[in-house]
C-alpha cells in the first residue's frame, strides 16, 4: 500500500509538529473556531487502515479512528469504491421530500439488525447530536409526557437538547443556560450496589424509584430515560451486570421509553453490532452515528414502529440519509458482518489483556475496562494522562482521553494483532517517563 512505502509504522522522521504542520497550525488559529478541543498538534494529510500520515511525512499508528468514526479503517477500498460509484450516479435529492433506493435499503438493514422483536422504522440525520435531538422529540411526541431522565457522566452531544441531557463536563454547559427544561439526572452505577450482583433485585433501580419518581418526577410524566450502554466521554464505563435488565423492567412498569445512545458504542465497536446486545436488553429507541458510514456524516434513529408515529413535517433533515452516505453505510455493514465484528472482539481481548499486564508492571495504570475495541484505563490525574498523550504523539502513537483521567482506546476495527502489540510496546516504554 502506498502509505507504508516500505516503512515501519510508526515512523517519525521530523519531530512533530514539523515545519509544514506549524504553518497550518498558524493558519488554523487565525480563522477556525477556538471551541474545538484539539489534544495535540496533529495535521493530517492522508490515512489508510490504522495508519495516519501528517503533512511532514510522519507515520502514526492510529488508535482513535477519528473519535470512533472510521470503523472499517481509514479509506477502506470497499468504502471508497462505494462512495465513488454512488457519487457518479446521485449525490443528493433530499430523502425528506423524495425517494431513492439507498435510504430504504439502509433502513431495512438497520431495522433488521437492531435488538428486539417486531417491526421498526428509521429516521436519518447527519450526526450523533442530531440523532439524540430526534429521539428526544420522538419520545415526548409519542408519550405526550414532558419529563426525561439522563445519567450523570453521560455525553450526548452539544446541541441544546443533547447538551441538556449531557452531564460529563461543566464546560459543555457553562454559559449556555437556560437549557431544555424537565430533564432530571441520576447517578450512573459504575459498580453494582447489590453485593453479589442483582440476583435479588437491583438496588440502583430501587433507589431511582425512591429518590426521583417519588420526590421529583411523577412516573406518568416521564417520557424516557436516555442511557449509553457504555458511557463514552464519561470514561468508557460498562454497566454492571443485571442493572440494564432491571432498568428495562423498571421502564416497562412505568411506561417509560428506554433510549440507547449507541453513537459511540454501536456499529461493531464492542464486538457486536450494538453494545446493548451484551446485556440482553432491547431499547425502544436506538441512536446511531459515528462509525455507521466509516467516515461520512450520517446519523440514524431506529425505533419500534408503533413509537415512530409522528406526522409528516414534525421532524426532517435536508441532508440526513444522503445517498452517498447511505452507500458507505451499506458497505460498512457488509464489512462488519463479514470480518470486523469478529476482529473487534478478538483484538479487544488482546488489548485488555495487554493493558492488564502493563498495569501489573506500571501501577500508575489502573482500572482497565471496556468491551471489544472500546477500552479505557485510568491514570492518577488528568495532568499525567494528558502528558502521556503528548509523549505518545511524539513517538507516533495516536490516543485520546476520556472521563476524569482515562486513556481511551477506540482504534479502527480492522486493527491487527501486530498493531495492538506495537501500541502496547510503546506504552510500556512511555509509562516509566511519567514517574
Amino acid at each position: 500500500m502506498w502509505l507504508f512505502d516500505g516503512r515501519t509504522v510508526p515512523d517519525i522522521q521530523v519531530e512533530p509538529p514539523g515545519p509544514k504542520a506549524q504553518e497550518w497550525l498558524r493558519r488554523d488559529a487565525a480563522r477556525v473556531s477556538p471551541s474545538y478541543t484539539r489534544v495535540y498538534p496533529l495535521v493530517v494529510e492522508r490515512a489508510s487502515g490504522c495508519v495516519v500520515q501528517d503533512v511532514d511525512g510522519n507515520l502514526f499508528l492510529d488508535l482513535t479512528a477519528g473519535i470512533a468514526v472510521t470503523a472499517t479503517g481509514h479509506c477502506h477500498p470497499q468504502i471508497v469504491a462505494s462512495i465513488q460509484r454512488q457519487s457518479e450516479r446521485l449525490i443528493h435529492m433530499s430523502g425528506t421530500d423524495f425517494y431513492y433506493p439507498q435510504q430504504a435499503e439502509l433502513a431495512e438493514r438497520l431495522a433488521r439488525g437492531a435488538p428486539g422483536s417486531g417491526p421498526k422504522k428509521v429516521f436519518f440525520c447527519n450526526s450523533g447530536a442530531e440523532a439524540i435531538e430526534a429521539a428526544l422529540k420522538l419520545a415526548r411526541w409519542h408519550t405526550r409526557r414532558p419529563r426525561v431522565i439522563a445519567l450523570l457522566g453521560a455525553f450526548h452531544g452539544r446541541t441544546y437538547g443533547a447538551m441538556s441531557l449531557s452531564a460529563s463536563k461543566a464546560v459543555h454547559r457553562r454559559g449556555f443556560a437556560p437549557l431544555v427544561p424537565e430533564i432530571h439526572h441520576v447517578p450512573f452505577p459504575r459498580t453494582c450496589p447489590e453485593e453479589g450482583g442483582c440476583s435479588r433485585g437491583c438496588r440502583w433501580a430501587e433507589e431511582l424509584e425512591r429518590t426521583l419518581l417519588r420526590r421529583l418526577a411523577p412516573p406518568d410524566e416521564v417520557a424516557a430515560i436516555f442511557i449509553e450502554p457504555i458511557q463514552g466521554e464519561g470514561g468508557y464505563y460498562p454497566w454492571p451486570p443485571g442493572c440494564l435488565p432491571a432498568l428495562r423492567q423498571w421502564c416497562d412498569r412505568h411506561g417509560i421509553l428506554l433510549v440507547a445512545d449507541e453513537v459511540q458504542s454501536g456499529m461493531g465497536r464492542t464486538g457486536r453490532l450494538f453494545a446493548i446486545e451484551h446485556y440482553g436488553v432491547a431499547p425502544d429507541i436506538l441512536c446511531l452515528a459515528k462509525g455507521i458510514a466509516s467516515g461520512l456524516p450520517l446519523g440514524a434513529v431506529v425505533a419500534r414502529a408503533e413509537i415512530m408515529d409522528w406526522p409528516p413535517g414534525s421532524h426532517a433533515s435536508t441532508f440526513g440519509g444522503n445517498p452517498v452516505a447511505c452507500a458507505a453505510a451499506l458497505a460498512t455493514l457488509d464489512l462488519l458482518e463479514r470480518e470486523y465484528l469478529a476482529n473487534a472482539a478478538a483484538r479487544g481481548e488482546q488489548l485488555r489483556a495487554g493493558l492488564h499486564d502493563l498495569a501489573l508492571r506500571h501501577p500508575i495504570l489502573r482500572e482497565v475496562r471496556g468491551l471489544g475495541l472500546m477500552v479505557a484505563a485510568d491514570l492518577p490525574s488528568p495532568e499525567l494522562r494528558d502528558r502521556l498523550l503528548g509523549l505518545a504523539f511524539r513517538r507516533g502513537l495516536l490516543l485520546l482521553g476520556c472521563g476524569e483521567a482515562a486513556l481511551r482506546f477506540c482504534p479502527p476495527l480492522c486493527i491487527t494483532a501486530e498493531q495492538i502489540a506495537t501500541a502496547l510496546r510503546l506504552l510500556d516504554e512511555l509509562l516509566p517517563q511519567l514517574a
